[in-house]
């Protein structure tokens, strides 16, 4: 029997538990830095599920201004966990630093890749329902408009069609480009 008959379904549930978790932490300190609506139910999910390890953090690490440490420490933590746990079962070894790099570029890869999939909701919404601002939508909003805003001021209007998803899109793209292969590299040249 093939080892990756065992191996490939416990990788696979590692990966999808620890990823759904972070991805819980990641929106609740992206939702509190973009000030989303604390009330909203989507909000009250993410801070019921993720307060309990981060009351624990937050007696030792302080929040910097609107940046939320805890949240930030606690996602590259579980991250750290997860690609320890899946190079393990694997039965890659890893020098830590190495693991820390690879770590910080699979947390900045998810939180750029949650603002595109943000943008992409929010473009589809606004077709089949314009104007909407209920539940998910007011949070998708409250997400990408501070970034769409940096975009809508320097892209000229044009007649009221907006280009600033497609530009923000670009530009994200673009980030995840630059910046995620050097680091992804470096935790090579470092293993």
């Amino acid at each position: 029997m093939d080892s990756n008959y065992v191996t490939d379904p416990v990788v696979f549930l590692i990966d999808t538990l620890f990823s759904l978790y972070i991805l819980a932490v990641a929106l609740r300190f992206l939702l509190q830095w973009t000030q989303a609506d604390f009330y909203n139910p989507v909000s009250q999910f993410l801070v019921k599920i993720t307060h309990p390890p981060l009351r624990i953090l937050r007696r030792f690490i302080p929040a910097m201004g609107r940046i939320d440490t805890s949240s930030l420490v606690l996602a590259l933590l579980l991250q750290i966990l997860a690609n320890f746990a899946i190079l393990a079962i694997k039965g890659v070894s890893i020098d830590i630093l190495a693991l820390g790099v690879l770590s910080f570029t699979d947390l900045l890869k998810m939180l750029l890749d949650i603002f595109v999939y943000a943008i992409f909701a929010g473009a589809i919404l606004s077709w089949f329902a314009p104007g909407a601002y209920g539940g998910a939508s007011s949070l998708l909003y409250s997400l990408t408009d501070p970034l769409l805003s940096v975009c809508r001021r320097v892209i000229p209007d044009l007649g009221g069609i907006d280009l600033s998803p497609l530009v923000a899109l670009v530009l994200l793209q673009l980030a995840k480009m630059m910046i995620l292969p050097p680091l992804h590299e470096l935790a090579a040249l470092l293993s």
